[in-house]
């Protein structure tokens, strides 16, 4: 009651407050841990619907306890409920300064808000380049948007400047004409699928959109320029650019520009590469110099993937490089034009300099900077008599908000010229020459410590993916494609006792894609082999179990380095034997030499024991192998999970035999290879291919057997289990059984998600190698207010996704593994026809065992295709009212693996932790590719039983723990010293 007596007071306060967008500026730059939550609550605004909304996320964000609040912040947040009056004035208030700040750095929402601020630019003696903002596309509906929407712009902005009058600053500059209007465009957007790995499939399409681009623009008389994106997409951006405008329609065109980030490592090689390209042109083009908008997120995705940093480490090194660049491209002026694009004084200066030195014409250089982010410095230069061009974006805030945020990011960063001119404004310091280090010297390289480094606490250090943005990465791939092709059909046989078995009985793996191509010929093991290997494992045990846990894991360790050797080989097989596409393929490789080198890694740790020592008494904890181990894997990751369970038998002292599922029996021959190469004695490893319905179950229920690690269907788990739990006939001990046995895994989509982020996190969980993941999404769970939203970019994503061989670098959907898989999976879209209803069924090649994405929608949350595991790229999209309805809907499951949450609501955020009964729990990002010791993998209920692979427990599920005590006293005394210890 004391909050409703005074609305209206407080209310005027509050509404009439001055400037709460400078307020927003200068409380982020003076404290860290606000700045990120106002920037986390700007970049949710465009989704949330009403005042209500607002008002609760900013409760939500700004009253974390590490959050100190500076007075005019705590004013506005004095109020209890969301729903209040005051709740709704504090949502208004901060909705117009986000606004207010946004068109400080977007030129317009619309064209007819655009075009007079580009007068008035143009009055001001100020060039302009406008960029459409909303370049992230996910579906090719989209992308076919981006490039109609251009075609449309460059027709109205040409009718427009038709009534413009000539400037003669901006536009004949000594005498050389220049378009009125020029646009910003970015590759990317034109093609949904824009992949480096698919360099020819992506060139083909995006330069066939572009010369519809380039074409119009040439009608019309407008000037095209190329943006430059993230450092993934830079080589293959130019690789196109480069031969686009080699084509003799395009190569004579002046008016064309791209785009170079100082900030790269490699910006000045690629510098020096165009300038020799331009030469061969022969015509000139116009190069934007600008230092780079995406630092922070260029690093941490470099750290994540262990990969070397594309970026420079520190402002000082870009701006010295940006300024060796400057130099490089205007001695470079009679066939560069350069556009030098900053908002420090002293990178502008420094260019005019150089210019004026060079005597350069002012028609072969300009300089630029961004609408809102220094116009007293572009004014200033254009009153000098510069050419200047303002780089504008213009749309609505949704797709704006990104851009916004990197301005924000960039105005209060501590390193940013805009903020040290407010904070420092000595004119001697900000004109400094940067003390950064430029071309000719060392880069320093942010990278993860290495291995040997590492301290027994320090986190574990990943093996890094190949980057296939380097063509050095695709060469070598193709290459062992190629190789590995000529090696097709050979024979492999069970490796028994230290020797290949030569079998009667053979079975052929064929590759899923294309079912004619055999990939090997795989002899097949029985009963009387398996009793062998069995024998042969017993005989090895006693030497083995005591061998010293230093050789076993010398043995591992070699293991891993022949796995990196041959990494881009058994990419290969993987990808030609299961149909695995070859990102996916490499990630198994990385997954299966992480397993080696982690556990070579806990064994150690494992082997130090504990010791708990009393004066005249020693305790030694320690651990020992249980016997022999079975390890049943699965097709799906026939490298990965296949070496897991098997080494983690071998370092722990166990002898071990691989049993590999039947599609999938030449890559765990080829692992065989490996581990006998590293040095396994005969009968400690042993690899055991055949009908699994015959050794299987003899194996699991032999009395010399101690542990089954298993994983694949829940069916045959649970029989595995139950078979393990009886005493046989001459058995000793209890088995004991590591099984994972899939799940019923979904994804909750609320209201305040990201919808590009979470449409291409579900796509890649949901249709990633076709669905066939234990950890695959097979159930969307979208709260009713996105709900219709969602489901039609869903659908449109899905439709954009290329279904083919997996081999084929344009690949992102594969087949599926056998012709049984196959039928069983269109048994269970039928049953989906008479559930739900479909919204999409995608044609798929009919000359292997393919199945094109299907979606089900308002799907009952217990109809079968929404609770039975399906196995394929299957998807049931559920309609939810509450985020509890969405909760208690995902857990309405036998299964309890992997889980998924994409939203910015902290409290959703907080209960779905708490609350979502999941394994693994994977929040704003996909859920499958679980990295070892990142994400330690494995589920509860039906999902399986034991320690999660990849963790610091999984190991000693292997391993007897064993104590000995021992009574040092000797007729009352004890060793000397032993009394004070």
């Amino acid at each position: 009651m004391k909050e409703m007596s005074r609305p209206s007071s407080l209310a005027t306060r509050l509404w009439m407050q001055p400037h709460w967008d400078d307020r927003l500026l200068a409380w982020a730059m003076t404290n860290p841990a606000l700045q990120v939550q106002i920037f986390r609550l700007i970049d949710v605004l465009p989704s949330l619907t009403d005042n209500v909304e607002i008002a609760r996320h900013i409760q939500e964000y700004l009253s974390l306890p590490e959050v100190k609040l500076p007075s005019g912040l705590n004013t506005l947040l004095s109020w209890a409920q969301p729903h209040s009056i005051l709740g709704k004035v504090a949502a208004v208030t901060f909705k117009s300064a986000v606004s207010t700040l946004a068109r400080r750095y977007i030129v317009g929402e619309t064209l007819p808000q655009t075009l007079p601020r580009l007068v008035q630019l143009r009055q001001h003696c100020l060039a302009f380049t406008l960029d459409r903002l909303g370049e992230a596309v996910i579906t090719e509906a989209e992308a076919t948007a981006y490039l109609q929407g251009y075609l449309h712009l460059m027709t109205q902005l040409a009718q427009a400047a038709k009534a413009w009058s000539e400037i003669a600053l901006i536009d004949r500059v000594e005498g050389v004409a220049f378009p009125k209007v020029q646009v910003s465009v970015k590759l990317t957007a034109f093609y949904s699928q824009f992949d480096p790995l698919d360099a020819q499939g992506s060139q083909e399409i995006v330069s066939q959109h572009l010369r519809t681009l380039l074409r119009h623009a040439q009608k019309l008389g407008v000037a095209v320029h190329f943006d430059m994106e993230q450092f993934v997409y830079k080589d293959l951006t130019l690789a196109i650019l480069k031969d686009l405008l080699l084509e003799p329609e395009f190569r004579n065109r002046t008016d064309i520009g791209l785009t170079l980030q100082a900030y790269l490592r490699d910006s000045n090689q690629d510098l020096h590469t165009l300038i020799d390209w331009a030469q061969e042109r022969g015509t000139s083009i116009t190069i934007r110099l600008v230092k780079g908008a995406y630092w922070d997120q260029e690093t941490i995705k470099a750290i994540q993937n262990h990969w070397p940093q594309p970026v420079l480490n520190d402002k000082a090194e870009t701006d010295a490089n940006f300024e060796a660049m400057t130099l490089t491209l205007l001695e470079n002026h009679e066939i560069v034009t350069a556009a030098i694009g900053s908002h420090n004084v002293r990178s502008q200066a420094h260019a005019i300099a150089i210019a004026n030195r060079l005597q350069i014409p002012k028609h072969r250089y300009e300089l630029q900077v961004l609408y809102g982010m220094a116009d007293p410095l572009a004014a200033a230069i254009a009153h000098l008599g510069h050419r200047v061009r303002v780089y504008c974006p213009y749309g609505p805030l949704l797709p704006g908000m990104a851009y916004l945020i990197r301005r924000l990011l960039e105005n209060t960063a501590n390193t940013s010229f805009l903020r040290q001119r407010i904070e420092s404004p000595d004119p001697e310091k900000l004109l400094a020459p940067p003390q950064g280090k430029h071309e000719g010297k060392q880069h320093s390289v942010v990278q993860p410590t290495a291995q040997h480094e590492l301290s027994e606490d320090a986190p574990y250090n990943n093996v890094a993916n190949t980057d296939y943005s380097q063509v050095t990465a695709r060469e070598q791939t193709k290459q062992a494609l190629q190789q590995v092709r000529q090696e097709l059909g050979k024979p492999y046989w069970p490796w028994i006792a230290g020797q290949a078995m030569i079998t009667d009985q053979i079975q052929a793996s064929v590759n899923p894609s294309q079912p004619t191509q055999v990939i090997g010929q795989v002899g097949q093991a029985l009963i009387p082999q398996t009793e062998r290997a069995i024998k042969a494992a017993a005989t090895a045990m006693a030497s083995w179990q005591n061998t010293s846990a230093q050789e076993r894991v010398m043995h591992l360790r070699r293991a891993a380095d022949l796995m990196e050797q041959r990494r881009h080989e058994l990419a290969a097989w993987i990808v030609l034997e299961v149909g695995k596409v070859l990102p996916e393929a490499d990630a198994e490789v990385s997954e299966a030499i992480d397993f080696c080198r982690y556990y070579a890694d806990e064994m150690e740790r494992l082997s130090a024991g504990y010791q708990r020592d009393l004066p005249g008494e020693t305790n030694r904890y320690a651990y020992r192998g249980r016997g022999i181990v079975v390890v049943i894997a699965p097709w799906n990751f026939p490298l990965a999970i296949a070496t897991g369970m098997t080494v983690a038998a071998l370092v722990t002292g166990n002898c071990t035999i691989l049993k590999p599922a039947a599609p999938a029996t030449v890559v765990a021959a080829k692992l065989t290879e490996i581990l006998v190469e590293a040095g396994f004695p005969a009968g400690v490893y042993q690899y055991l291919p055949g009908p699994g319905a015959e050794i299987g179950p003899y194996l699991t229920r032999h009395p010399q057997i101690h542990l089954i690690a298993f994983t694949g269907s829940q069916a045959v788990g649970s029989q595995i289990y139950e078979d393990a739990a009886v005493l046989r006939p001459g058995q000793t001990h209890l088995k004991r059984v590591i099984a994972e046995m899939g799940g019923k895994n979904a994804i909750i989509i609320d209201q305040s998600a990201d919808l590009d982020q979470a449409i291409t996190g579900v796509i890649r969980s949901a249709f990633g190698y076709s669905g066939q993941k234990c950890s695959a999404c097979s159930r969307v769970i979208v709260l009713d207010r996105i709900y219709d939203t969602f489901l039609k970019r869903l659908v449109e994503a899905a439709k954009s996704l290329n279904i083919g061989a997996a081999d084929q670098a344009s690949t992102t959907v594969g087949p599926v593994i056998t012709a049984e898989v196959q039928a069983k999976i269109r048994d269970y879209i039928a049953l989906g026809k008479t559930e739900a209803k479909v919204v999409l069924e995608r044609t798929a090649p009919e000359f292997g065992y393919f199945v094109g994405p299907v979606i089900f929608s308002e799907v009952p949350p217990q109809a079968q295709i929404a609770q039975q595991e399906i196995f394929g790229p299957v998807l049931s999209v559920i309609r939810v009212q509450t985020f509890e309805d969405a909760i208690s809907v995902a857990n309405n499951s036998p299964y309890a693996l992997t889980g998924g949450l994409y939203s910015r609501t902290p409290s959703h955020i907080e209960f779905t932790k708490t609350n979502f009964e999941v394994g693994n729990l994977y929040i704003n990002r996909s859920i499958t590719g679980a990295i070892v010791d990142r994400q330690p993998f494995g589920g509860f209920k039906c999902s399986g039983v034991g320690s999660k692979a990849g963790g610091r427990d999984y190991l000693m599920q292997f391993m007897e723990p064993r104590v000995v005590t021992e009574n040092i006293q000797r007729q009352g005394f004890a060793p000397v010293g032993e009394l004070f210890t």
